[in-house]
């Protein structure tokens, strides 16, 4: 395993020729919306280009998702569940696009969802920004019917001296059944809770050091070596983390993003959502291979006003949600006001 990866020129331009391109666009290759809808719209490079799917995941006519600064899972069926930012809560559906159902619709603003199948069954470890009337910023156990099994909220052992202080923004279970929580939009310190919701310790903080954290946004397992790692997401450090499952740094595996959201893991390759407009594709040294959706256009990036419209569907603008399913298909969901989920197939020789 190498050390923090650096953006060689010869990433550079290997990320340059992932720009998005779309056939039928004019010829200025501006990056937005055009009169007439495109054919196809393809980004990516090599092994790793893909093909927008026109008009996947549509809502019902006068519905909107009001926002999707959420997270995108699969269950062991390969259904897929799109968080978004209002009353529709969680919608469910097949993967061709077609809406199932929708659950947690008490629970408006999903931030956070990482599914888990073992002896115990099939649910999903979920942070929430805004719930019931009664409570906010909250992590729950859920089924896949929507069904909540546990909730917790701030731990009293952990010090929170102010309200709102507790601003969690993901949760994963380690591999010895712990369960491990992110407080991104808060202190970004790390929680650690046994299996049965009970809090044990914390670890790191807000800072620029190794080990510290400037937004601790996104969390996951990563399972890519001998060793099982915690992956941070370090948004505003612009970095990925390795820490151990005792709370200790390991080391920074890449640097110089723009501003990590979230990963999903496709065999020894790691999918990594940015919010400053682009979807990053690295290799299990932890080298780029591909950048997706590459916006030239600086002044869309991380911009919630902006209308998705003036998008081009090859394009993002602050890919926030991300997965990658098991066929090697990607979906991203963009931070904006009305919101913007996307999938993308893999072109194959």
């Amino acid at each position: 395993m190498s050390t923090a990866s650096t953006w060689t020129r010869r990433s550079f331009l290997a990320g340059s020729a992932a720009v998005a391109v779309a056939i039928g666009l004019d010829q200025a290759g501006t990056a937005h919306a055009q009169t007439a809808s495109p054919t196809i719209a393809i980004t990516g490079n090599g092994e790793w280009t893909y093909r927008a799917v026109n008009h996947w995941g549509a809502l019902p006519s006068g519905t909107t998702y009001g926002g999707t600064h959420g997270a995108i899972a699969t269950d062991v069926a390969g259904k897929i569940y799109v968080a978004t930012q209002s009353s529709t809560g969680v919608l469910v559906y097949s993967p061709d696009g077609t809406l199932l159902r929708s659950i947690l619709k008490d629970y408006p603003e999903v931030h956070s969802m990482v599914h888990q199948q073992d002896s115990d069954g099939e649910r999903f470890h979920v942070t929430v920004q805004k719930g019931t009337p009664e409570a906010n910023w909250l992590y729950l156990t859920v089924k896949p019917d929507g069904t909540v099994l546990r909730r917790i909220t701030a731990p009293r052992d952990a010090g929170f001296a102010t309200p709102n202080a507790w601003r969690l923004t993901a949760a994963v279970p380690a591999p010895d059944g712990d369960l491990w929580i992110a407080n991104g939009y808060g202190d970004s310190r790390l929680f650690r809770f046994d299996k049965n919701g009970n809090y044990k310790a914390a670890y790191a903080g807000k800072g620029i050091a190794d080990g510290m954290f400037q937004c601790s946004h996104g969390l996951a397992v990563d399972t890519r070596y001998d060793q099982p790692l915690l992956l941070v997401c370090d948004r505003e450090n612009r970095r990925l983390v390795h820490m151990d499952f005792d709370g200790k740094f390991v080391r920074n595996i890449a640097m110089h993003m723009r501003r990590p959201c979230q990963v999903s893991f496709y065999g020894e390759h790691a999918v990594v959502s940015e919010l400053e407009g682009r979807v990053t594709i690295l290799d299990k040294d932890n080298a780029v291979v591909a950048f997706l959706g590459d916006n030239p256009d600086r002044t869309m990036w991380a911009k919630y006003d902006l209308n998705p419209a003036t998008v081009a569907p090859a394009l993002f603008s602050a890919a926030h949600g991300c997965l990658i399913d098991s066929r090697g298909s990607i979906y991203i969901s963009d931070w904006n006001k009305t919101g913007r989920v996307s999938k993308f197939e893999r072109i194959t020789a």
